[in-house]
């Protein structure tokens, strides 16, 4: 099936070759957004680990908090009225009722990655903007179903990808794309090993506290067990895709910037994974794969590979990671480029770009429809190695070629009483 494309994504890649790429973004109007010198209010879903440092970048205007686990909830509380002089903050344990806040202009979700789809295409429908976590789906059809639902909605929605926001990745990106490395022949990622660390533990009685049927929300019913949830949940197929897409959609996203797919994506892929040690986690402990774009350029990724993300021509190289990039020829990175160069999409916060978006309705640097691609990448890179086989992407129709059995790990039946949007 050909899903269609918003075609205004389309007039901006191609904007990319000049200086007003950023200018060819579609703009939405608003329907509830508050005046240019009103604060925008927001409600934080999942405020554990990255969603306390997410909760902190907007704590002053936070109305409400839902998290599955009023443990964290807690702390939520405390570091927002740390920050709005302690004003009340709603808790909530079901991000549902958070949504149907009338006050909420925006909400800044933080969850493990099976929840990702369900809060945003929700979130959307209620009005709110998004700002969701990377990656930005457990599978490859969820992607999909959160761009059309956020085009419909004209609903801003920022990946958490924050690297192309950072110092070094965009000015790297455009020296590649600019030509400074002559033709790109490759890219090779490096991503780190599984950190889930220590021994296994038996199932155990749910705490107090924790709503754990809403924290496995769509995923297949499990009999609770503390190795499984909060930051070990990406180890498990049933809530993410371990350091592929962990870190993938850090790494992996940073090549197909420099690489001009951000539309787009890898026709094949193949490699292999080491899953020794499926008797504690799923995913492979070590990852080896390559893929191969239409245009024939190549992309590594593996443990063993420099972390971060390296580019490849026929007259040099550029390696980029955070506060860090090396040339072939040191020279490269001083180069100023002209005004007629290819110049990327400029964002130096990623929170800021995302609430500067809510404001002008221009879509942000990591918009949904990157968020999906880069996701997608890394998953075609994960269901390779678990078949054992060379798969065929055709990223137009976005589907795999003759492989049905492929086609069918793009998705899972959602747990009811959940249903995918």
């Amino acid at each position: 099936m050909h899903h269609p494309r918003h075609p205004s994504r389309r007039d901006f890649l191609k904007g990319a070759a000049g200086t007003a790429a950023a200018l060819s973004f579609p703009t939405f109007l608003a329907t509830s957004v508050r005046g240019a010198n009103e604060r925008l209010k927001f409600g934080i879903i999942g405020c554990g680990g990255q969603g306390m440092s997410n909760l902190k970048a907007f704590a002053k205007d936070v109305l409400a908090i839902a998290d599955v686990d009023l443990t964290h909830a807690a702390k939520g509380v405390t570091a927002v009225q740390e920050k709005n002089g302690g004003a009340k903050v709603e808790v909530y344990q079901d991000y549902r009722r958070l949504l149907e806040h009338k006050d909420i202009d925006a909400v800044v979700i933080s969850t493990p990655d099976h929840w990702h789809c369900l809060t945003t295409t929700d979130s959307c429908q209620a009005g709110k903007d998004v700002y969701v976590e990377k990656p930005l789906t457990l599978t490859i059809a969820e992607g999909r179903r959160m761009v059309d639902i956020a085009r419909q909605t004209k609903r801003i929605v920022q990946t958490g990808s924050m690297q192309r926001s950072m110092a070094g990745f965009r000015s790297t990106c455009e020296l590649v794309r600019n030509g400074l490395i002559g033709a790109v022949k490759s890219v090779h990622v490096g991503i780190p090993g599984v950190n889930y660390g220590g021994k296994d533990v038996p199932d155990a009685p749910v705490p107090v506290g924790l709503d754990y049927n809403m924290w496995l929300g769509p995923a297949p019913f499990r009999v609770y067990n503390p190795r499984h949830v909060h930051y070990n949940f990406r180890f498990f197929w049933d809530f993410a895709g371990g350091q592929m897409t962990n870190w993938g959609a850090h790494h992996i996203d940073i090549a197909q910037w420099g690489l001009g797919m951000d539309d787009s994506g890898p026709v094949t892929v193949e490699g292999v994974g080491d899953f020794s040690h499926k008797a504690l986690y799923d995913v492979p402990s070590a990852v080896d794969l390559t893929y191969t774009y239409a245009n024939g350029v190549t992309m590594h990724v593996s443990m063993k590979e420099r972390g971060g993300t390296k580019f490849v021509g026929d007259k040099g190289w550029i390696w980029v990671n955070r506060g860090k990039n090396e040339a072939s020829d040191p020279e490269i990175l001083k180069t100023v480029l002209a005004p007629d160069a290819v110049h990327l999409y400029a964002s130096k916060n990623h929170h800021a770009n995302w609430t500067d978006c809510i404001r002008s309705r221009k879509l942000p640097i990591c918009d949904v429809e990157i968020g999906h691609r880069s996701a997608t990448a890394c998953h075609l890179g994960n269901l390779a190695m678990r078949l054992g086989r060379k798969l065929t992407w055709d990223p137009v129709k976005e589907q795999f070629v003759g492989d049905d059995e492929a086609d069918k790990m793009m998705a899972y039946v959602y747990r009811a009483p959940f249903k995918m949007p």
